[in-house]
């Protein structure tokens, strides 16, 4: 009421003294003016002030800690747009510099995520997933086809074994094993068909004609095994499993036992019965040569004397001088209820014969050495030992060439093992080309299972009808 009373009285007076009116209506006109004036001016003021905190600031910043953003800005270092780029300072986006117009803020490097990976296998970065976004490595894959460019290995030429488990029941004992002690049983596991040790203590050995004669005076022995790790059975889970390969005599019994451990305690130890001579690696060297959480390759080789084992290329244990072995047997031991063992891939062959010798005197090589990924025409690592051998072999003949030829089996249709023969020698021809070796010395040729020299309808002659041939030009 006192508020509309002196708003009347106002009104009032205006009326009342025309002069009077005019002369307080140009006053308030002016104290109007002066303090939009000086709501202006200080308007102008506080801007400029806050550009130069701005300024001040970010220099500041750049001059003290310029790699660094803080805490609460990381999560924009990458928001990089189609429209330019975000300041982790101010907020201004779209901007195409290196540094931010408005406060003047050098732009951040791109962060790194955490959960992002860098492949072992072929060195591409920002993978997210499990496997290489690039390769399809699975992470913590090592690339171990160099280690095999310089291995001494030399695979068997003649097959005396062969088992990679295909076309076996699942849940079934495999058909070309004996069972000695423990449970085992086929199953499916990344990608493979594969036996499963699945008890603490399993123990078996391959069906033979004569189980306690079949290895002869020179042999090798090559397998698949799966390294298990947290990955693979589950975080924060006890994880440790251990191969045992025993070799024995007809003659005189136990001689040697070769053993590797994986999971969270990694070691080689070859116990040497007849001397008691022990041969054992570190947990940490073997650390470095295993792949854990897939499959990792051994390979064994004999030779008169001398006891030779390798595991992805790299030779662990030399024996220079034991018993001959006639037989043998494959042990697996579980650590607790979470370990894996699985193997893939047995090859047992005769010692091989130097390469020049096969072709003076057959006017070519067959190699059953030069393997593949099942189904596909991906070279394993190991088929470089074989490979680096022909390699070498051309290297001193300059005049040497060779027509390379893949042969399969009969499974599948005879249109996909035509298409897949011819995919797997021109994958050869390819890899001898990238060790440096001139294409025109090379041509490579698919015959399908059309060119059988083995009986298609044992597993034996199967494992035969799967090879490399190198026909001298």
């Amino acid at each position: 009421m006192k508020k509309l009373s002196f708003g009347l009285m106002a009104c009032a007076i205006l009326i009342a003294t025309p002069s009077y009116s005019q002369n307080f209506l140009k006053q308030l006109g002016n104290a109007a003016k002066n303090a939009a004036k000086n709501s202006v001016e200080r308007n102008v003021t506080n801007k400029v002030d806050e550009g130069v905190n701005k300024a001040f600031d970010a220099n500041s910043y750049k001059s003290n800690n310029e790699k660094q953003i803080p805490e609460k800005n990381k999560e924009q270092v990458d928001k990089q747009t189609a429209n330019g780029w975000q300041c982790p300072q101010c907020g201004n986006s779209g901007i195409t510099g290196k540094f931010c117009p408005e406060c003047g803020t050098k732009k951040p490097e791109a962060s790194s995520s955490a959960n992002t990976w860098t492949c072992e296998k072929c060195n591409h970065t920002g993978n997210t997933g499990n496997f290489c976004d690039e390769c399809g490595a699975k992470k913590g894959t090592r690339n171990i086809t160099g280690q095999y460019s310089k291995s001494d290995f030399v695979p068997g030429d003649v097959i005396i074994f062969a088992d990679n488990f295909e076309g076996e029941q699942l849940g079934e004992f495999p058909s070309k094993w004996d069972l000695i002690r423990g449970v085992s049983e086929i199953v499916k596991f990344d990608g493979r068909t594969t036996f499963d040790f699945q008890d603490v203590d399993t123990r078996v050995a391959p069906l033979m004609k004569d189980p306690h004669n079949y290895l002869t005076s020179e042999f090798t022995i090559e397998f698949d095994f799966f390294a298990g790790d947290n990955s693979t059975i589950g975080p924060d889970l006890y994880s440790r499993s251990n191969y045992i390969l025993q070799f024995f005599s007809e003659e005189d019994g136990h001689i040697c036992d070769f053993e590797w451990h994986t999971g969270d305690s990694k070691k080689i130890s070859c116990y040497y019965v007849s001397t008691s001579d022990n041969s054992v690696r570190s947990d940490a060297e073997l650390d470095a040569l295993l792949n854990d959480g897939t499959w990792n390759h051994l390979a064994i080789s004999f030779n008169k004397r001398a006891f030779k084992a390798y595991i992805n290329g790299i030779r662990v244990i030399n024996i220079p001088n034991m018993k001959a072995p006639t037989y043998l047997e494959l042990e697996s031991r579980l650590w607790g209820d979470h370990g894996v063992n699985y193997i893939s891939d047995i090859r047992i062959a005769k010692g091989a014969v130097p390469l020049y010798d096969r072709l003076t005197t057959d006017g070519k090589i067959i190699t059953y050495a030069i393997t593949f990924e099942v189904g596909k025409a991906t070279l394993k690592p190991e088929a470089d030992v074989e490979i680096n051998r022909i390699k070498k072999l051309m290297d001193d003949d300059a005049s040497l060439k060779f027509e390379v030829q893949g042969h399969c089996d009969n499974t599948g249709s005879a249109a996909t093992n035509d298409k897949l023969s011819q995919q797997r020698a021109e994958a050869i021809v390819a890899r001898l080309v990238e060790l440096g070796i001139n294409k025109n010395r090379l041509t490579a040729v698919g015959k399908g299972s059309n060119v059988p020299i083995a009986d298609n309808t044992t597993d034996e002659g199967r494992a035969k009808n799967r090879r490399v041939e190198f026909i001298k030009k």
